[in-house]
C-alpha cells in the first residue's frame, strides 16, 4: 500500500523514527509493570495469563477501572478503548452491575444446580436473536465447541467450513488458517487449512475447509468439492480478526441458503458482533437468521459468560440426549446475574441510542482528520464497535488485509497509549465503545489521531 497526498516518499522511514521514540517512552512511563512482567515469567510462561496480552514492547499491568477509564499498575490513566477486547460494553464496575453480583455473591457463588436467572437470561437472549433454545457456557471458546458438536451431531457429518482469518477460540476443530503465513496459505481460490499452533493433530486441521469472506462462489466450490460430508459452515457475520469487515449485501443470507441447500448447519460466531453492534446483534443488523448463534463477551458484563442458542430441532439432540453439552460452571449463578443486569437493566435502547451518538461523534471527527491529510485510510464502525483501516479502499477479506501496513497501525497503537488512550494491540485498530463513555472521550482519540496524522505527514 502507497501513501497519497500530502505522505511523502519518506513515510516508512519516518515511521520507523517514530515508531522508536514512542517505544521508548512507553516503556520509560511504565517501569513496575515491566517488573511485573519479569517477575511473572518464572512461574507463567511468557509472563501473561493469554498469550494475546503478550504484545510489544511490553504487557500493561492493570490496577483498577471506574467508568470508561483504566488505571495501571504505574498510575497511568487511560480512557479505555480496549474494554477487554470487547466484554466491557457496559464500562468498569457499572452500579447495576456490581448490585447483581454483591447481591448474589451473599446468596452463594456457585451451586452446580439451575437456578432462576437461567430462564430470564435465556428469554431475553431469545427475544433478541429469535432462537427458541438456549444453552450457558463460559467463554466464546466454549460456545463454538458446542456450536460445531452440536452441527454434527444434528446432521451426521464431520466436515466443518470456516473463513480463512476468522478466530473462533482456541479449541482444535476452529483453530485453523488464523491469520496464516502469506507464504503457507495457498491460492485464493483454494485455501489452504493451517495450523494456528503446534498440538492440533492433521486429521483435525484436514476436517476444516477454509474459503474467503465475503466469496459466495468459494463457499459453493467447498461444498461442491466435500458433497455430504460438511455438518456446517461457521462465519463471523462481520470479521473482526482483521480490524472490522462488513458482510458484502446478501452475503451472510447467500451463506444460510448454500448451507441448506447442501443438508449443512449455518452457524453464526456472535461473540464479537453479539449485543455490541445491535440489541441482537449480526443477527439484527444485518436481517439473516442462521441454525445457531454463539455468544459471549459483552453479554457477561464483565464475568466469564457465554450462550449458545440455536433451531429447536438442533437443540433437541440435547434433549434427546444424542449430543453432550456439559459444564460445571455453565450457568453459573454469579455469572447470570451480572449477564440478566446487562441485557435488562444496562444495554437497553437508550445505552444503543448513546453509543451510535459516541460512534457518530468518533467517526465524523476522524473522518475529518482524513480527509484533512488527504491519508489514504477509511473508517468503519457500527454501535460499539469500530476500526481505522490503514489501506484507501474497503477490506473485504483476510488477503486484502494483507496489504495493510502493519507498522502504522503500531506507531498509531503506540501514539494512543502514550497519550491517554488503551487500545487492543494489533494491527486492527479495533475498538469498543462501552455506555459510560462520553463524547470527550471520542474527542481525546480524535484529537490523539489528529496528532499522530501530523507526525506522519510533517
Amino acid at each position: 500500500m502507497g501513501f497519497t497526498g500530502v505522505v511523502s516518499a519518506t513515510t516508512p522511514a519516518r515511521i520507523r523514527d517514530l515508531i522508536a521514540q514512542e517505544e521508548e517512552a512507553f516503556r520509560a512511563r511504565r517501569p513496575r509493570s515491566r517488573e511485573l512482567w519479569q517477575e511473572a515469567t518464572s512461574v507463567i510462561p511468557r509472563g501473561v495469563p493469554s498469550s494475546f496480552q503478550d504484545t510489544p514492547p511490553q504487557p500493561v499491568f492493570i490496577d483498577r477501572g471506574q467508568g470508561s477509564r483504566v488505571w495501571d499498575v504505574d498510575g497511568n490513566e487511560y480512557v479505555d478503548f480496549h474494554n477487554g477486547f470487547g466484554v466491557m460494553v457496559v464500562g468498569h464496575a457499572h452500579p447495576a452491575i456490581v448490585a447483581a453480583v454483591e447481591a448474589q455473591i451473599r446468596r452463594g457463588s456457585h451451586f452446580a444446580q439451575p437456578v432462576t436467572d437461567n430462564i430470564i437470561v435465556a428469554r431475553e437472549l431469545h427475544r433478541r436473536f429469535a432462537q427458541p433454545q438456549w444453552r450457558f457456557t463460559n467463554s466464546g471458546t466454549e460456545s463454538t465447541l458446542d456450536a460445531v458438536r452440536l452441527a454434527r451431531g444434528f446432521t451426521g457429518r464431520d466436515r466443518m467450513i470456516k473463513v480463512e482469518a476468522s478466530y473462533h477460540g482456541h479449541h482444535d476443530a476452529l483453530l485453523v488458517s488464523v491469520e496464516p503465513p502469506a507464504e503457507e496459505m495457498g491460492p485464493a481460490e483454494d485455501p489452504v487449512s493451517v495450523p494456528m499452533t503446534g498440538g492440533i493433530p492433521k486429521a483435525t486441521v484436514d476436517l476444516t475447509t477454509v474459503v474467503s469472506f465475503n466469496d459466495l462462489a468459494a463457499l459453493e466450490r467447498a461444498f461442491s468439492a466435500h458433497p455430504g460430508e460438511v455438518a456446517g459452515v461457521i462465519v463471523e457475520p462481520a470479521m473482526m480478526n482483521i480490524g472490522f469487515v462488513l458482510p458484502e449485501p446478501g452475503y451472510l443470507q447467500g451463506v444460510i441458503d448454500i448451507a441448506h441447500r447442501h443438508g449443512a448447519v449455518a452457524i453464526f460466531d456472535e461473540v464479537k458482533t453479539g449485543v455490541t453492534i445491535a440489541p441482537g446483534g449480526a443477527t439484527e443488523r444485518f436481517g439473516a437468521m442462521p441454525d445457531i448463534v454463539c455468544l459471549a463477551k459483552a453479554i457477561g458484563g464483565g464475568l466469564p459468560c457465554g450462550a449458545v442458542g440455536g433451531r429447536a430441532d438442533i437443540m433437541a439432540t440435547i434433549t434427546e440426549g444424542r449430543v453432550a453439552q456439559l459444564g460445571t460452571f455453565n450457568g453459573n449463578p454469579l455469572t447470570m446475574a451480572a449477564s440478566r443486569a446487562t441485557l435488562l437493566e444496562v444495554l437497553t435502547g437508550k445505552a444503543y441510542s448513546h453509543l451510535d451518538a459516541l460512534t457518530e461523534e468518533l467517526s465524523g471527527g476522524l473522518n475529518a482528520v482524513i480527509r484533512e491529510h488527504e491519508l489514504p485510510f477509511h473508517v468503519v464502525a457500527m454501535a460499539a464497535r469500530g476500526c481505522v483501516a490503514y489501506r484507501e479502499e474497503p477490506v473485504r477479506n483476510y488477503r486484502d488485509y494483507l496489504d495493510i501496513d502493519k507498522s502504522l497501525a503500531y506507531a498509531a497503537w503506540l501514539y494512543q497509549l502514550n497519550r491517554g488512550v488503551l487500545m487492543a494491540p494489533g494491527a486492527e485498530e479495533n475498538w469498543t465503545l462501552s455506555v459510560q463513555h462520553s463524547a470527550d472521550d471520542m474527542r481525546m482519540y480524535v484529537d490523539n489521531f489528529r496528532e499522530f496524522a501530523k507526525a506522519i505527514t510533517a
